[in-house]
Protein backbone atom coordinates (compact mmCIF):
# COMPACT_ATOMS: atom_id res chain seq x y z
CA UNK A 1 0.00 0.00 0.00
CA UNK A 2 1.47 3.59 -0.74
CA UNK A 3 2.17 5.09 2.15
CA UNK A 4 1.01 9.32 2.56
CA UNK A 5 4.80 10.35 3.94
CA UNK A 6 6.48 8.59 1.07
CA UNK A 7 8.16 10.85 -1.34
CA UNK A 8 6.40 10.62 -4.62
CA UNK A 9 8.30 9.50 -7.45
CA UNK A 10 6.70 9.26 -11.50
CA UNK A 11 6.83 5.23 -10.84
CA UNK A 12 4.79 5.43 -7.61
CA UNK A 13 2.43 8.01 -9.32
CA UNK A 14 1.90 6.03 -12.07
CA UNK A 15 1.16 2.63 -9.61
CA UNK A 16 -1.39 5.59 -7.62
CA UNK A 17 -2.84 6.64 -10.77
CA UNK A 18 -3.29 2.59 -11.90
CA UNK A 19 -4.52 1.50 -8.39
CA UNK A 20 -7.13 4.18 -8.32
CA UNK A 21 -8.58 3.46 -11.84
CA UNK A 22 -8.58 -0.15 -10.71
CA UNK A 23 -10.24 0.86 -7.33
CA UNK A 24 -12.72 3.08 -8.96
CA UNK A 25 -13.88 0.21 -11.16
CA UNK A 26 -14.72 -2.18 -8.42
CA UNK A 27 -16.57 0.44 -6.76
CA UNK A 28 -14.12 1.81 -3.86
CA UNK A 29 -11.59 4.60 -3.51
CA UNK A 30 -7.85 4.63 -2.35
CA UNK A 31 -6.62 7.58 -1.07
CA UNK A 32 -3.19 7.95 0.93
CA UNK A 33 -3.97 5.11 3.92
CA UNK A 34 -7.63 4.76 3.33
CA UNK A 35 -8.17 1.47 2.63
CA UNK A 36 -10.87 0.29 -0.24
CA UNK A 37 -14.23 1.27 0.23
CA UNK A 38 -17.64 -1.08 -1.24
CA UNK A 39 -20.86 -0.03 -2.04
CA UNK A 40 -22.48 -2.73 -0.08
CA UNK A 41 -25.77 -2.04 -0.89
CA UNK A 42 -25.58 -2.99 -4.36
CA UNK A 43 -26.61 -6.82 -5.26
CA UNK A 44 -24.10 -8.69 -6.27
CA UNK A 45 -24.68 -10.38 -9.99
CA UNK A 46 -24.50 -14.29 -10.18
CA UNK A 47 -22.31 -14.77 -13.51
CA UNK A 48 -24.08 -18.57 -13.94
CA UNK A 49 -27.33 -17.49 -14.23
CA UNK A 50 -28.53 -18.48 -17.98
CA UNK A 51 -28.91 -15.08 -20.05
CA UNK A 52 -32.24 -15.90 -22.21
CA UNK A 53 -30.85 -13.01 -24.86
CA UNK A 54 -27.94 -15.81 -26.22
CA UNK A 55 -29.49 -19.49 -26.15
CA UNK A 56 -26.44 -21.65 -25.30
CA UNK A 57 -25.03 -24.30 -28.20
CA UNK A 58 -24.92 -27.72 -27.66
CA UNK A 59 -24.96 -31.35 -29.13
CA UNK A 60 -26.92 -32.57 -26.36
CA UNK A 61 -29.91 -32.54 -28.08
CA UNK A 62 -28.88 -34.46 -30.90
CA UNK A 63 -27.09 -37.39 -28.47
CA UNK A 64 -29.91 -37.70 -26.87
CA UNK A 65 -31.44 -38.75 -29.99
CA UNK A 66 -29.30 -40.58 -31.74
CA UNK A 67 -27.10 -42.60 -29.07
CA UNK A 68 -29.90 -45.37 -28.78
CA UNK A 69 -29.10 -46.59 -32.02
CA UNK A 70 -24.88 -46.45 -31.01
CA UNK A 71 -23.78 -50.04 -30.12
CA UNK A 72 -21.14 -52.02 -28.73
CA UNK A 73 -20.19 -55.22 -30.52
CA UNK A 74 -18.23 -57.96 -28.77
CA UNK A 75 -16.53 -60.69 -30.56
CA UNK A 76 -15.16 -64.12 -30.19
CA UNK A 77 -12.11 -65.01 -32.65
CA UNK A 78 -10.38 -68.27 -33.79
CA UNK A 79 -7.65 -67.90 -35.63
CA UNK A 80 -5.84 -71.34 -37.04
CA UNK A 81 -1.72 -70.96 -35.84
CA UNK A 82 0.95 -72.86 -37.82
CA UNK A 83 4.36 -72.83 -38.31
CA UNK A 84 3.45 -69.72 -40.72
CA UNK A 85 3.69 -67.85 -37.42
CA UNK A 86 7.06 -68.65 -36.29
CA UNK A 87 9.76 -67.15 -37.98
CA UNK A 88 13.18 -69.09 -39.65
CA UNK A 89 14.59 -70.29 -36.64
CA UNK A 90 10.97 -72.09 -35.34
CA UNK A 91 10.66 -68.73 -33.31
CA UNK A 92 7.71 -66.12 -33.08
CA UNK A 93 7.71 -62.89 -34.46
CA UNK A 94 10.31 -60.80 -32.55
CA UNK A 95 11.20 -63.38 -29.36
CA UNK A 96 14.16 -64.45 -29.23
CA UNK A 97 16.32 -67.34 -27.05
CA UNK A 98 17.33 -64.68 -24.40
CA UNK A 99 13.72 -63.31 -24.20
CA UNK A 100 12.41 -63.68 -20.72
CA UNK A 101 8.98 -65.15 -22.19
CA UNK A 102 11.10 -67.57 -24.03
CA UNK A 103 11.20 -70.65 -21.85
CA UNK A 104 7.53 -70.35 -21.25
CA UNK A 105 6.50 -70.03 -24.49
CA UNK A 106 8.61 -73.64 -25.65
CA UNK A 107 7.52 -75.12 -21.96
CA UNK A 108 3.57 -74.53 -23.03
CA UNK A 109 3.56 -76.01 -26.48
CA UNK A 110 3.89 -72.17 -29.11
CA UNK A 111 3.74 -73.86 -31.99
CA UNK A 112 6.86 -74.31 -34.35
CA UNK A 113 9.04 -73.79 -30.89
CA UNK A 114 11.25 -76.77 -30.04
CA UNK A 115 9.21 -78.90 -27.49
CA UNK A 116 5.98 -77.78 -28.56
CA UNK A 117 3.15 -78.93 -30.84
CA UNK A 118 5.70 -78.91 -34.20
CA UNK A 119 4.57 -76.77 -36.06
CA UNK A 120 1.15 -78.23 -35.85
CA UNK A 121 -2.04 -76.05 -36.44
CA UNK A 122 -3.67 -75.27 -33.30
CA UNK A 123 -6.54 -72.96 -32.45
CA UNK A 124 -5.88 -69.48 -30.67
CA UNK A 125 -8.87 -67.57 -29.14
CA UNK A 126 -9.20 -64.36 -28.45
CA UNK A 127 -11.84 -61.14 -27.88
CA UNK A 128 -12.14 -57.90 -29.63
CA UNK A 129 -14.46 -54.99 -29.17
CA UNK A 130 -15.40 -52.51 -31.53
CA UNK A 131 -18.36 -50.04 -32.51
CA UNK A 132 -21.33 -49.92 -34.81
CA UNK A 133 -24.95 -48.35 -35.28
CA UNK A 134 -28.35 -49.71 -36.44
CA UNK A 135 -29.42 -48.43 -39.66
CA UNK A 136 -33.27 -50.53 -39.15
CA UNK A 137 -35.46 -51.04 -37.16
CA UNK A 138 -35.07 -55.11 -37.45
CA UNK A 139 -31.47 -55.19 -36.52
CA UNK A 140 -29.16 -54.63 -38.99
CA UNK A 141 -26.23 -52.86 -37.91
CA UNK A 142 -23.11 -51.58 -39.97
CA UNK A 143 -19.43 -51.91 -38.51
CA UNK A 144 -16.26 -52.56 -39.51
CA UNK A 145 -14.42 -55.46 -41.36
CA UNK A 146 -11.72 -55.93 -38.94
CA UNK A 147 -14.05 -56.09 -35.72
CA UNK A 148 -15.91 -58.80 -36.86
CA UNK A 149 -13.46 -60.36 -38.69
CA UNK A 150 -12.48 -64.05 -38.42
CA UNK A 151 -15.61 -64.49 -35.92
CA UNK A 152 -16.93 -67.43 -34.67
CA UNK A 153 -19.55 -65.45 -31.94
CA UNK A 154 -20.73 -61.85 -32.32
CA UNK A 155 -22.88 -59.99 -29.60
CA UNK A 156 -24.38 -56.55 -29.87
CA UNK A 157 -24.89 -54.70 -26.86
CA UNK A 158 -27.19 -51.66 -26.87
CA UNK A 159 -26.74 -48.22 -25.02
CA UNK A 160 -28.91 -49.61 -22.46
CA UNK A 161 -26.98 -52.86 -21.60
CA UNK A 162 -28.88 -55.24 -22.94
CA UNK A 163 -27.04 -57.72 -24.93
CA UNK A 164 -28.06 -59.71 -28.31
CA UNK A 165 -27.04 -62.09 -30.48
CA UNK A 166 -25.83 -61.46 -34.16
CA UNK A 167 -24.46 -62.97 -37.26
CA UNK A 168 -22.60 -61.55 -39.86
CA UNK A 169 -24.15 -61.18 -43.18
CA UNK A 170 -21.50 -60.11 -45.37
CA UNK A 171 -18.20 -57.99 -45.13
CA UNK A 172 -15.60 -56.00 -47.87
CA UNK A 173 -12.44 -56.28 -46.21
CA UNK A 174 -11.27 -53.51 -49.32
CA UNK A 175 -13.06 -50.66 -47.63
CA UNK A 176 -13.35 -52.20 -44.51
CA UNK A 177 -16.87 -52.25 -43.96
CA UNK A 178 -19.60 -55.08 -42.65
CA UNK A 179 -23.20 -55.87 -42.12
CA UNK A 180 -24.29 -57.33 -39.43
CA UNK A 181 -27.56 -58.69 -38.25
CA UNK A 182 -29.25 -59.05 -34.58
CA UNK A 183 -30.76 -61.95 -34.49
CA UNK A 184 -33.07 -61.87 -31.22
CA UNK A 185 -34.93 -58.48 -31.92
CA UNK A 186 -37.00 -56.37 -33.52
CA UNK A 187 -38.34 -52.26 -33.43
CA UNK A 188 -34.72 -51.71 -32.62
CA UNK A 189 -33.78 -47.10 -32.87
CA UNK A 190 -31.77 -46.58 -35.80
CA UNK A 191 -30.26 -43.73 -37.54
CA UNK A 192 -29.95 -42.58 -41.79
CA UNK A 193 -26.91 -41.42 -43.67
CA UNK A 194 -25.96 -38.16 -44.94
CA UNK A 195 -27.64 -37.58 -48.58
CA UNK A 196 -25.70 -34.18 -48.68
CA UNK A 197 -21.54 -34.17 -49.18
CA UNK A 198 -20.20 -33.40 -46.05
CA UNK A 199 -17.54 -30.11 -46.55
CA UNK A 200 -14.58 -29.41 -44.96
CA UNK A 201 -15.21 -27.53 -41.86
CA UNK A 202 -18.39 -29.00 -40.79
CA UNK A 203 -19.28 -30.12 -37.19
CA UNK A 204 -18.42 -33.93 -36.72
CA UNK A 205 -19.84 -35.67 -33.23
CA UNK A 206 -18.35 -39.39 -32.97
CA UNK A 207 -20.10 -41.53 -30.77
CA UNK A 208 -18.53 -45.14 -29.81
CA UNK A 209 -17.33 -47.81 -27.35
CA UNK A 210 -13.16 -46.57 -26.95
CA UNK A 211 -11.43 -48.92 -24.85
CA UNK A 212 -14.17 -50.63 -23.96
CA UNK A 213 -15.52 -47.90 -21.67
CA UNK A 214 -19.32 -47.96 -23.59
CA UNK A 215 -21.15 -45.11 -24.80
CA UNK A 216 -18.38 -42.23 -25.39
CA UNK A 217 -19.37 -38.67 -27.75
CA UNK A 218 -16.71 -36.63 -28.70
CA UNK A 219 -16.91 -33.44 -31.23
CA UNK A 220 -14.81 -31.91 -33.69
CA UNK A 221 -14.81 -30.64 -37.38
CA UNK A 222 -13.94 -32.24 -40.76
CA UNK A 223 -10.89 -31.30 -41.15
CA UNK A 224 -10.02 -33.19 -44.45
CA UNK A 225 -11.96 -34.90 -47.40
CA UNK A 226 -10.84 -37.69 -49.90
CA UNK A 227 -7.40 -38.99 -47.93
CA UNK A 228 -5.56 -41.82 -49.04
CA UNK A 229 -4.14 -43.84 -46.12
CA UNK A 230 -2.83 -46.83 -47.86
CA UNK A 231 -5.48 -49.02 -46.53
CA UNK A 232 -7.21 -50.31 -49.61
CA UNK A 233 -7.97 -49.64 -53.54
CA UNK A 234 -10.39 -47.46 -52.62
CA UNK A 235 -9.67 -45.12 -50.11
CA UNK A 236 -11.37 -41.96 -49.98
CA UNK A 237 -11.48 -41.24 -46.47
CA UNK A 238 -12.85 -38.24 -44.70
CA UNK A 239 -10.06 -36.53 -41.79
CA UNK A 240 -12.24 -35.30 -38.64
CA UNK A 241 -10.30 -34.47 -35.18
CA UNK A 242 -12.97 -35.82 -32.91
CA UNK A 243 -10.98 -37.90 -30.89
CA UNK A 244 -11.36 -41.84 -31.68
CA UNK A 245 -9.65 -44.41 -30.00
CA UNK A 246 -9.38 -47.82 -30.31
CA UNK A 247 -12.63 -49.14 -29.60
CA UNK A 248 -14.43 -46.56 -31.86
CA UNK A 249 -13.99 -48.59 -34.69
CA UNK A 250 -17.03 -48.93 -36.72
CA UNK A 251 -19.04 -46.30 -34.96
CA UNK A 252 -20.78 -43.49 -35.89
CA UNK A 253 -19.62 -39.92 -36.92
CA UNK A 254 -22.31 -37.35 -37.40
CA UNK A 255 -23.35 -34.11 -38.44
CA UNK A 256 -25.10 -31.57 -36.40
CA UNK A 257 -28.60 -33.00 -37.72
CA UNK A 258 -27.31 -36.27 -36.21
CA UNK A 259 -27.03 -37.96 -39.65
CA UNK A 260 -24.02 -40.42 -40.05
CA UNK A 261 -21.65 -38.71 -42.30
CA UNK A 262 -19.13 -41.78 -42.31
CA UNK A 263 -17.86 -44.98 -40.52
CA UNK A 264 -14.86 -44.14 -38.14
CA UNK A 265 -12.31 -46.33 -39.16
CA UNK A 266 -8.96 -45.60 -38.50
CA UNK A 267 -6.39 -43.08 -36.76
CA UNK A 268 -2.70 -41.92 -37.16
CA UNK A 269 -1.06 -42.21 -33.67
CA UNK A 270 2.83 -42.48 -33.04
CA UNK A 271 1.03 -43.07 -29.50
CA UNK A 272 -1.42 -45.12 -29.58
CA UNK A 273 -4.07 -42.51 -28.34
CA UNK A 274 -5.92 -40.30 -30.13
CA UNK A 275 -3.86 -36.99 -31.35
CA UNK A 276 -6.56 -35.19 -33.10
CA UNK A 277 -6.07 -37.12 -36.76
CA UNK A 278 -9.08 -39.63 -37.08
CA UNK A 279 -10.38 -41.40 -40.34
CA UNK A 280 -13.98 -42.27 -41.58
CA UNK A 281 -15.59 -44.12 -44.07
CA UNK A 282 -17.55 -41.45 -45.97
CA UNK A 283 -21.29 -42.42 -45.66
CA UNK A 284 -21.76 -42.30 -49.40
CA UNK A 285 -19.04 -45.20 -50.00
CA UNK A 286 -20.83 -47.14 -47.04
CA UNK A 287 -24.42 -46.69 -48.00
CA UNK A 288 -23.02 -48.51 -51.69
CA UNK A 289 -21.12 -51.26 -49.85
CA UNK A 290 -23.90 -51.91 -47.24
CA UNK A 291 -26.86 -51.94 -49.82
CA UNK A 292 -24.81 -54.56 -52.04
CA UNK A 293 -23.64 -56.55 -48.73
CA UNK A 294 -27.54 -56.85 -47.58
CA UNK A 295 -28.65 -57.79 -51.14
CA UNK A 296 -26.13 -60.59 -51.47
CA UNK A 297 -23.74 -60.89 -48.57
CA UNK A 298 -20.79 -59.34 -51.06
CA UNK A 299 -19.75 -56.28 -53.19
CA UNK A 300 -19.61 -57.10 -56.85
CA UNK A 301 -18.17 -53.84 -58.83
CA UNK A 302 -17.21 -53.35 -62.12
CA UNK A 303 -13.96 -54.12 -63.51
CA UNK A 304 -12.25 -52.51 -66.63
CA UNK A 305 -8.78 -54.74 -66.29
CA UNK A 306 -5.87 -52.71 -66.92
CA UNK A 307 -2.74 -51.59 -64.51
CA UNK A 308 -2.59 -48.02 -63.95
CA UNK A 309 -0.28 -45.40 -62.64
CA UNK A 310 -0.29 -41.87 -62.08
CA UNK A 311 0.35 -39.12 -64.79
CA UNK A 312 2.99 -36.90 -63.45
CA UNK A 313 4.07 -33.66 -65.08
CA UNK A 314 7.02 -34.72 -66.89
CA UNK A 315 4.66 -37.72 -68.18
CA UNK A 316 2.50 -35.46 -69.17
CA UNK A 317 4.56 -33.41 -71.35
CA UNK A 318 6.56 -35.87 -73.12
CA UNK A 319 3.03 -37.13 -74.19
CA UNK A 320 1.61 -33.71 -74.90
CA UNK A 321 -0.71 -33.55 -72.05
CA UNK A 322 -1.41 -30.12 -71.28
CA UNK A 323 -1.25 -31.02 -67.57
CA UNK A 324 -0.85 -34.13 -65.23
CA UNK A 325 -4.65 -35.72 -65.32
CA UNK A 326 -6.05 -39.02 -66.01
CA UNK A 327 -4.58 -42.26 -65.03
CA UNK A 328 -1.88 -44.19 -67.61
CA UNK A 329 -2.94 -47.74 -68.42
CA UNK A 330 0.74 -49.60 -67.89
CA UNK A 331 -0.49 -52.78 -69.20
CA UNK A 332 -4.27 -54.17 -69.87
CA UNK A 333 -4.88 -57.56 -69.08
CA UNK A 334 -5.39 -60.38 -71.58
CA UNK A 335 -9.18 -61.25 -71.81
CA UNK A 336 -10.26 -58.08 -69.91
CA UNK A 337 -12.79 -55.93 -70.74
CA UNK A 338 -10.69 -53.33 -71.47
CA UNK A 339 -8.51 -55.77 -73.81
CA UNK A 340 -11.30 -56.39 -75.83
CA UNK A 341 -12.32 -52.83 -76.16
CA UNK A 342 -8.65 -52.36 -77.93
CA UNK A 343 -7.29 -50.03 -74.67
CA UNK A 344 -3.55 -49.98 -75.18
CA UNK A 345 -0.17 -49.42 -72.97
CA UNK A 346 0.44 -45.99 -72.82
CA UNK A 347 -3.49 -44.67 -72.86
CA UNK A 348 -4.19 -42.51 -70.55
CA UNK A 349 -7.75 -42.87 -69.28
CA UNK A 350 -9.18 -38.95 -68.90
CA UNK A 351 -13.09 -39.40 -68.02
CA UNK A 352 -15.65 -42.53 -67.34
CA UNK A 353 -19.58 -41.49 -68.96
CA UNK A 354 -18.15 -38.22 -69.05
CA UNK A 355 -16.85 -38.00 -65.49
CA UNK A 356 -13.24 -36.55 -65.13
CA UNK A 357 -10.49 -39.10 -63.82
CA UNK A 358 -8.07 -36.94 -60.77
CA UNK A 359 -5.65 -39.74 -60.89
CA UNK A 360 -5.36 -43.55 -60.63
CA UNK A 361 -7.34 -44.12 -57.47
CA UNK A 362 -9.97 -42.03 -58.86
CA UNK A 363 -10.17 -44.10 -62.20
CA UNK A 364 -10.24 -47.40 -59.06
CA UNK A 365 -13.16 -46.09 -57.49
CA UNK A 366 -14.90 -44.69 -60.22
CA UNK A 367 -15.34 -48.09 -62.15
CA UNK A 368 -15.82 -49.62 -58.99
CA UNK A 369 -18.99 -47.74 -58.70
CA UNK A 370 -20.41 -49.09 -61.90
CA UNK A 371 -21.98 -52.83 -61.56
CA UNK A 372 -20.75 -55.53 -63.50
CA UNK A 373 -22.11 -55.17 -67.70
CA UNK A 374 -22.43 -51.66 -67.48
CA UNK A 375 -21.54 -50.02 -70.78
CA UNK A 376 -19.13 -47.09 -70.57
CA UNK A 377 -17.44 -44.51 -72.38
CA UNK A 378 -13.54 -44.29 -71.53
CA UNK A 379 -12.29 -41.02 -72.96
CA UNK A 380 -8.54 -41.39 -73.81
CA UNK A 381 -5.32 -39.50 -74.52
CA UNK A 382 -3.75 -41.63 -77.47
CA UNK A 383 -1.04 -39.90 -79.49
CA UNK A 384 -1.18 -36.69 -78.99
CA UNK A 385 -5.59 -36.62 -78.96
CA UNK A 386 -8.62 -37.46 -77.41
CA UNK A 387 -10.71 -40.24 -78.53
CA UNK A 388 -13.67 -42.55 -77.00
CA UNK A 389 -14.00 -46.20 -76.51
CA UNK A 390 -16.88 -48.15 -75.24
CA UNK A 391 -16.37 -50.51 -72.98
CA UNK A 392 -18.50 -53.37 -71.57
CA UNK A 393 -17.29 -53.63 -67.66
CA UNK A 394 -16.79 -57.07 -66.24
CA UNK A 395 -16.72 -58.40 -62.75
CA UNK A 396 -14.27 -57.72 -60.43
CA UNK A 397 -12.39 -61.07 -59.95
CA UNK A 398 -10.78 -61.85 -56.42
CA UNK A 399 -7.35 -62.36 -58.11
CA UNK A 400 -6.20 -60.73 -61.00
CA UNK A 401 -3.18 -61.78 -62.94
CA UNK A 402 -1.56 -59.37 -65.49
CA UNK A 403 0.87 -60.50 -68.49
CA UNK A 404 2.36 -58.60 -70.92
CA UNK A 405 2.52 -60.16 -74.97
CA UNK A 406 6.75 -60.91 -75.61
CA UNK A 407 8.54 -61.47 -78.90
CA UNK A 408 12.16 -63.09 -79.69
CA UNK A 409 14.21 -59.99 -80.31
CA UNK A 410 17.28 -62.43 -82.00
CA UNK A 411 19.76 -59.86 -81.45
CA UNK A 412 22.74 -60.29 -79.47
CA UNK A 413 23.69 -56.64 -79.29
CA UNK A 414 24.63 -54.01 -76.89
CA UNK A 415 24.43 -50.88 -76.13
CA UNK A 416 25.81 -47.99 -74.31
CA UNK A 417 24.13 -44.74 -73.97
CA UNK A 418 26.97 -42.93 -72.16
CA UNK A 419 24.88 -39.46 -72.07
CA UNK A 420 22.76 -41.09 -70.11
CA UNK A 421 24.88 -43.25 -67.87
CA UNK A 422 22.99 -46.61 -69.46
CA UNK A 423 24.83 -49.78 -70.40
CA UNK A 424 21.97 -51.86 -72.17
CA UNK A 425 21.49 -56.04 -73.50
CA UNK A 426 18.99 -57.99 -74.91
CA UNK A 427 16.38 -59.09 -72.33
CA UNK A 428 16.98 -62.68 -73.98
CA UNK A 429 20.52 -62.64 -73.56
CA UNK A 430 20.30 -63.04 -69.55
CA UNK A 431 17.25 -64.24 -69.13
CA UNK A 432 14.82 -61.25 -68.70
CA UNK A 433 12.24 -61.78 -71.05
CA UNK A 434 11.57 -62.43 -74.71
CA UNK A 435 12.28 -58.53 -75.76
CA UNK A 436 12.80 -55.52 -74.97
CA UNK A 437 16.51 -54.58 -73.48
CA UNK A 438 17.93 -54.90 -70.01
CA UNK A 439 19.87 -52.43 -67.92
CA UNK A 440 22.94 -54.14 -66.93
CA UNK A 441 24.86 -51.07 -66.04
CA UNK A 442 24.46 -48.03 -65.12
CA UNK A 443 25.55 -44.73 -63.34
CA UNK A 444 23.90 -43.88 -60.13
CA UNK A 445 24.94 -40.26 -61.00
CA UNK A 446 23.38 -40.17 -64.00
CA UNK A 447 19.98 -38.43 -64.73
CA UNK A 448 18.03 -42.08 -65.63
CA UNK A 449 19.20 -43.06 -62.00
CA UNK A 450 17.55 -40.18 -60.99
CA UNK A 451 14.50 -40.85 -62.46
CA UNK A 452 14.11 -44.09 -60.65
CA UNK A 453 16.18 -46.41 -63.42
CA UNK A 454 17.25 -49.54 -61.84
CA UNK A 455 19.82 -52.21 -62.65
CA UNK A 456 17.78 -55.29 -64.23
CA UNK A 457 14.96 -52.91 -65.36
CA UNK A 458 13.33 -54.09 -68.92
CA UNK A 459 12.75 -51.40 -71.02
CA UNK A 460 9.86 -52.29 -73.43
CA UNK A 461 9.05 -49.68 -75.16
CA UNK A 462 10.54 -46.02 -75.76
CA UNK A 463 8.69 -42.87 -77.43
CA UNK A 464 5.32 -45.65 -77.83
CA UNK A 465 7.76 -47.47 -80.15
CA UNK A 466 7.98 -51.36 -79.10
CA UNK A 467 12.01 -52.11 -77.99
CA UNK A 468 13.20 -55.50 -79.68
CA UNK A 469 16.54 -54.65 -79.09
CA UNK A 470 19.19 -52.09 -77.67
CA UNK A 471 19.22 -50.50 -80.51
CA UNK A 472 15.99 -49.68 -80.46
CA UNK A 473 16.12 -47.30 -77.61
CA UNK A 474 18.79 -45.53 -78.97
CA UNK A 475 17.14 -44.90 -82.28
CA UNK A 476 13.91 -44.06 -80.20
CA UNK A 477 15.91 -41.40 -78.12
CA UNK A 478 17.50 -39.95 -81.36
CA UNK A 479 14.05 -39.49 -82.69
CA UNK A 480 12.76 -37.63 -80.23
CA UNK A 481 15.92 -35.22 -79.90
CA UNK A 482 15.47 -34.37 -83.16
CA UNK A 483 11.71 -33.67 -82.78
CA UNK A 484 13.02 -31.35 -80.16
CA UNK A 485 11.21 -32.85 -77.32
CA UNK A 486 12.47 -32.65 -73.68
CA UNK A 487 11.67 -35.63 -72.29
CA UNK A 488 10.85 -39.52 -73.97
CA UNK A 489 8.33 -41.81 -72.36
CA UNK A 490 9.50 -45.07 -70.89
CA UNK A 491 7.94 -47.85 -70.30
CA UNK A 492 9.75 -50.19 -67.71
CA UNK A 493 9.34 -53.34 -66.51
CA UNK A 494 10.69 -53.95 -62.77
CA UNK A 495 10.30 -57.31 -61.52
CA UNK A 496 6.76 -58.16 -61.42
CA UNK A 497 5.42 -54.49 -62.02
CA UNK A 498 5.37 -52.62 -65.28
CA UNK A 499 5.29 -49.00 -65.28
CA UNK A 500 6.26 -45.52 -67.36
CA UNK A 501 8.55 -42.77 -66.23
CA UNK A 502 10.04 -39.73 -68.63
CA UNK A 503 13.55 -39.48 -69.23
CA UNK A 504 14.64 -35.82 -69.65
CA UNK A 505 17.00 -35.54 -72.79
CA UNK A 506 19.95 -34.02 -73.48
CA UNK A 507 23.54 -34.01 -71.74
Amino acid sequence: MLRTSDKPTRSRVKALLLGSVFAVALGGIVAGETALIFDNTAQAQNLSQPQNSQPVFSFADMVQRVQPAVVSIRVKTDETVGQGDTDAEGLPPGLTPDSPFYDFFKRFGMPGMPGGHNGSPQHRYGLAQGSGFFISADGYVVTNNHVVENATDVKVVTDNGTEHAAKVIGTDPKTDLALVKVTDGKDFPHVSFATNESRVGDWVVAVGNPFGLGGTVTAGIISARGRDIGAGPYDDFLQIDAPINKGNSGGPAFNAGGEVIGVNTAIYSPSGGSVGIGFAIPAHTAQQVVASLMDGGKVVRGWLGVQIQPVTEEIASSIGLDKARGAMVTEPQDNSPASKAGIKAGDTILSVNGQQIEDAKDLARKIAAFPPKTVVDVTLWRDGKEQTVKVDLGELPNDQVASSKSSDSGTDEHTSLSDYGLTLAPANSVGAGDSGAVITDIDPNSKASDRGLRQGDVILEAGGQTIEAPRDVSKAISGAEKAGKKAILLRVKSGDSVHFLALPLGK
